[in-house]
Parts: structure tokens; C-alpha cells; sequence
């Protein structure tokens, strides 16, 4: 009988030989993993449009002019129109999952979206476009046969303080790894 290790509130690091355009230098926070399948949000790649954009799609005018400019994330293909808040948990929103107990919670409902346009949401907080899906045993493939991740234990320094652009140097850094030292065929 085999049992199953969950991967959820872990990160997914892309090896340096996956050359796929949505996963190239990923780092991936996994939100759910369990028998039937993955659920993960890629959070190191910003889309290049500011949260203003959701802001104009919802009637909210900010009362805070630093959070017209805060960046919305690509989290990847799968809804890429539908909004996912990332957020330490802090106050009460309409439609919240908390992951990890006094670090991570994805909130689904305007209502925290509101809050950030008028500085009254979470200081540490992610709006991400879209997620990414593996099916069953799909993402355990990736992992042990086809070497195309690493996996990291969460760590909130690379969720809500790092840089995104040095997010994927970081997250293998925690495991000891210098990605400047790996060569593109994915083996270490």
C-alpha cells in the first residue's frame, strides 16, 4: 500500500532546462496536492499591468495611490481572468481558504480587493491572475522521473519579501543549490 506525501505549502522550483514559456524560472507556491491532483500559483512573474486595472474592472477608485501600482501576477493559464488574493491572515473576507495557520490564506472575494485599493487590506499581499493544475500522479512524475522541479519548504521570505525577479535564484539557494552552477539538462 502506498501512502501519499503531500506537497502542498511547498514551492516548485523550475530546473534550468525547463524551457517552457509559462514555466521557465518558476517558482510555484502549491496551494493543494493530495491524491487527485495539484493546484499551484506561480509567484514570481508579474504580467506588467498594475492591480489599478482590477481596480477600473470592479468600480473601485484607491484611496491609496502606492496600491495603483501594486503588480498583478500571472499564476498561470488555467482562469487567467479570475483573481486570487495571497495573503497572511488578516481580517475577515467573504470567501477565504487559510493554508497555513498564521502565514498564507488565498481570499477569492472583492471584498479584500476593496481593502488594498483603500489601504485597509493585508500589508503582506499577492494578487495573482489564473492558476496551474496537475492530475493525478501528474506533478509526482515531473518531480521524481522527469527532474523538472525542485521542491522547497515554504519559507515566507520568498512568498511576501523577495524580490520576484530574484524569487527563483532564492528559493534554490535554500536548498543549497546556486542555479548559476547548474547546467540546462536538469540533473544537478
Amino acid at each position: 500500500m502506498s501512502t501519499h506525501m503531500s506537497l502542498a505549502n511547498h514551492f516548485l522550483v523550475a530546473m534550468p532546462s525547463l524551457s517552457d514559456i509559462i514555466f521557465s524560472q518558476a517558482v510555484i507556491y502549491i496551494c493543494e496536492h493530495h491524491a487527485k491532483g495539484t493546484v499551484g500559483m506561480i509567484v514570481n512573474r508579474p504580467t506588467g499591468h498594475p492591480a489599478s486595472m482590477i481596480f477600473d474592472q470592479i468600480g473601485i477608485s484607491p484611496s491609496h495611490n502606492a496600491s495603483k501600482y501594486l503588480p498583478l501576477l500571472f499564476g498561470g493559464p488555467i482562469q487567467a481572468d479570475r483573481g486570487f488574493v495571497i495573503h497572511r491572515p488578516t481580517g475577515h473576507w467573504q470567501s477565504s481558504l487559510i493554508l497555513v495557520e498564521n502565514e498564507v490564506t488565498i481570499t477569492t472575494s472583492n471584498d479584500i480587493v476593496r481593502a488594498i485599493g483603500n489601504n485597509e487590506g493585508p500589508k503582506d499581499a499577492l494578487i495573482v491572475m489564473g492558476y496551474l493544475g496537475w492530475d493525478q500522479r501528474e506533478l509526482e512524475r515531473e518531480v521524481m522521473k522527469d527532474n523538472m522541479w525542485m521542491v522547497c519548504p515554504y519559507q515566507s521570505e520568498l512568498l511576501y519579501d523577495i524580490p520576484f525577479a530574484e524569487r527563483w535564484k532564492a528559493a534554490a539557494m535554500t536548498l543549497g543549490v546556486n542555479m548559476d552552477n547548474l547546467t540546462g539538462s536538469g540533473h544537478a
